[in-house]
Parts: structure tokens; sequence; C-alpha cells
């Protein structure tokens, strides 16, 4: 049963939330909160719901358009990424089918989906339409479980470019070859191992690369630039990624730690690249992106992207969430397993996502502001949790963001006669009884992508 202080915040959300009706002007409250901040980071409910990617994305394409984003940096694979990155500058690939193929590691839904297809055609349409002398938008990977894949990106390269670096690259990796190409096996085995060589062969090709790249750094050529920053962010993958799978089994440092440290490496390598021309767009979850410090992650030791870039960027960076209620979710029920359909558990009583459930609107978006002492009152950012002592929940002010709720969003879709996404009028609500539709699974390509419709026209 709902209590007093429930009621209240229920009121409070009610006061302050701001609807959105699927209109194209959706987003402008928020594109206006935004303002000259360089760092945008979108999370997300689930890694398998369309409304979620859908709404992500009409929010990016607005800052890219409006607010001269550069960087979409996502959840993803460097080298994966990086092919998507290239087709959407104008090199390789047929289209954005072919361009997320190289997204083969479970679960591969995550990215390869109808929503993410739509947006990597939009994002070359508009880089194709830029005046010669403005530079593309980019489309680029955070994370750090490619080990094998970048080990052989950065081979690759060095073949081009210097046989005696690669050479020696191929002997410190060498022995990651032994353990075949789950990089847990390596994990496993180089935990208990006292020879620390591992691990230093790897350091030492990126510091040979970075090195390498230092002496390439004013070149003129774009091209080559970027083939440089892209085989120094391989190493640097392979690099992290042998602490993280060496400390997977171990417990001496936390492996959810080290994968975030990078994350906010590899997003900090970026922006350096870019000096003050960077402006960054994160895709991830909500729990790398909301602020660790003001949840239950803080009492763990644990810290995220979010608060590194509150901790280096302040209030130039704006943390948005996704959250929803109830709905669907494209997952598996084993690992490696295919995808499936499945139903989202109600959000629990007390949590942030069932008092939004109890307010006016169905789909709505709530803005904190600096010194807004509002927000004291009502819930943080999405993701953030309500088990907060009085004094995390004091803190909340300082860490302004948004929190979007998705709920009964005309979720439930049908097909066009083209085979695209389409809301289904007939099942759309619009206040609270008028119909109870949850959020949708995602359409991963691996299902839909004999069919020629998925495609989208090349612009």
């Amino acid at each position: 049963m709902p209590t007093t202080t429930d009621a209240a915040l229920v009121k409070a959300i009610d006061k302050a939330a701001h609807e959105l009706t699927t209109s194209a002007a959706d987003y402008s409250m928020l594109v206006d909160r935004v303002g000259d901040s360089p760092y945008v980071l979108l999370g997300e409910g689930s890694h398998g719901t369309h409304e979620f990617y859908r709404e992500r994305a009409q929010v990016t394409k607005r800052l890219i358009e409006e607010k001269g984003f550069n960087i979409v940096a996502i959840e993803g694979d460097w080298p994966d990424a990086y092919r998507v990155n290239c087709y959407v500058r104008h090199a390789i690939d047929v289209d954005a089918v072919d361009a997320l193929s190289g997204f083969k590691r479970f679960p591969t839904w995550v990215w390869r989906n109808l929503e993410v297809v739509e947006f990597i055609e939009w994002l070359r349409a508009y880089n194709n339409a830029l005046p010669a002398d403005v530079s593309p938008s980019g489309f680029y990977g955070l994370a750090l479980y490619g080990l094998h894949a970048s080990m052989q990106a950065v081979l690759d390269y060095l073949d081009k470019v210097d046989l005696e670096l690669a050479q020696r690259a191929r002997a410190h990796y060498a022995c990651f070859d032994q353990f075949g190409l789950d990089p847990q096996v390596y994990g496993f085995i180089a935990g208990s191992h006292v020879d620390r060589s591992w691990q230093e062969g790897a350091v030492q090709v990126l510091v040979e690369l970075h090195r390498h790249a230092s002496e390439l750094a004013r070149c003129e050529a774009r091209e080559t630039r970027d083939e440089v920053f892209s085989a120094e962010q391989n190493a640097r993958v392979v690099a992290n990624a042998e602490a993280y799978y060496r400390f997977l089994f171990t417990g001496e440092v936390s492996p959810w730690n080290l994968r975030d440290g990078h994350m906010f490496e590899a997003l900090a390598a970026h922006v350096r690249r870019q000096h003050r021309r960077a402006k960054v767009v994160v895709w991830a979850h909500n729990s790398h992106l909301g602020d660790a410090r003001a949840t239950a992650k803080r009492e763990r030791g644990e810290l995220n992207i979010g608060e590194l870039v509150r901790e280096k960027h302040g209030r130039n960076a704006l943390l948005v969430g996704f959250t929803t209620h109830h709905g669907t979710v494209t997952a598996a029920s084993d690992w490696g397993g295919a995808a499936e359909r499945r139903t989202i558990r109600p959000a629990l009583a007390g949590s942030h996502e069932a008092l939004f459930h109890e307010a006016a609107l169905l789909r709505f978006q709530l803005i904190f502001h600096p010194g807004d002492r509002g927000a004291a009152r009502a819930p943080p950012p999405a993701g953030h949790r309500r088990d907060l002592s009085p004094r995390d929940r004091a803190r909340e002010p300082l860490f302004p963001g948004a929190a979007l709720r998705l709920v009964r969003c005309g979720a439930a879709f049908r097909r066009d006669a083209c085979g695209r996404a389409a809301r289904d009028p007939r099942r759309m609500g619009t206040r609270r009884g008028s119909g109870d539709i949850p959020l949708c699974g995602l359409a991963p390509l691996e299902k839909m992508e004999q069919r020629a419709s998925l495609r989208p026209a090349r612009r």
C-alpha cells in the first residue's frame, strides 16, 4: 500500500513532469537543458527494448543537428563499432546491415537491430550532406570484451606500417594463443600465474603504439590519423581486457571498476584527440551512466562512467536515464542462446519505476536543474534506487540530469508493408486506463536480415 511519503512524491512528480507526446517537439526542453554541455550520457533500462533505442536515437539526432555533437560512443566493442564508423564516414560496406555485421559476440541483438540500423543510415546521410570543411560525426565503441578482435586489428595495422613493431607485438600477444578464443579461459589461468610478462607484453604494445601515434600526430591526412588512432585504441583494449579477465576470477580488483574505468579512459582519448571540438553522446545501460555515488554501488566500492565523467567535468555533463514499469525485452534463456521475447516483471513496490507508474502521465520526462531543491524531494534520475541514506538524498540536487519514463507509449508495434516497425494506433493510450501498452523487445537482425525490406534505402 502506498505510504504518505509515496503519495507526496507522486504529487511532486505530477507537478514536475513534462509529457512526451511523440511529437517532434518532445525533447525540446531536454535539448535546451543540454545548453553548451559537451557530454550527454543517454542510458537505457534494458539492452533489448526498442523504445529505449528509438527514443535515444531521436534525442541523439537533435543533439547532432542542433548542438553540434560529433561523437556517438556506445557500450560496444571498439573494432566492431569502428567498422560502423567507417561506414557513416563514407567508407566500405554496402549498407548499415553489413556495417553492423561485425557485432558477432553474444548478445548480438544489442547493436544489430532495426533501431540501430535506421540510426546508422540517418547518420551516414547526415554526414554526406555536410560541407566539405566540416568534420563528420563518428560512431565508436567503449567496451573491452573484444580482446582477440582488437589484437588482430593491431597486428593488421602494424603489418602495413612497421614490420619490426608488428613482429614484437606478435611475440607479446603470443601468450594468448594457447588459451583459445575464450578470454575467460586466459583469465582463469592467468589469475593464478606468477609470470607477469603476459600483462607487461600487452602494455608494452600499447606504449609503443602510443609513441608511434605521437610521431604521426602532425600527419595531414585525416584517414591516416584515424587509422593510427584506431590501432592505438585497439591496443588499449588488449591491455585493459587482459587485466579485466585476469582479475575476473581473483577478486583482487573489481572487474566492474576495470570495465567502466576502461570505458571512461576510451572516452577521454576521444576528447584529447579532438580537444575543444569534442561533443560526446554516450549510449550505455543506466547502471553505467547514472552517478554511482548516489546509489548502492558506492557502498560496494564500485564506480561507473557517470561518476567519473561528473568528477572530471562537473555540470558540463548531463546524465539521462530511460526507464519503465513493465513490458517485454529481447533476451535469451541461457548465455549464447537464441533471442526470445521475454516479459519484464513489473517494477518492485517502492522503486522509482513504481512511483512513476502512479503518475498521471503515461510518457513523461523529469528535468533536474543545478540548484533545483525540488530534486531532493522527487526521485533522482533513472537507475538510482530509493535505498539511499538521508545524506545521499541530500546530495542529489548537486547532480542535475533527466529521467524519461517510457511506459505505455504505443510500444506494441506492428510491421508495415515494407517490414518497418510502426506504431499501431489502435493500441495507443494517452491517459491511464485508456490503454495499458507495455514496452516491446527489439527486432534482432538475425531474424530479419534476409528480408530486403529491412535494408533502408541508401541516401
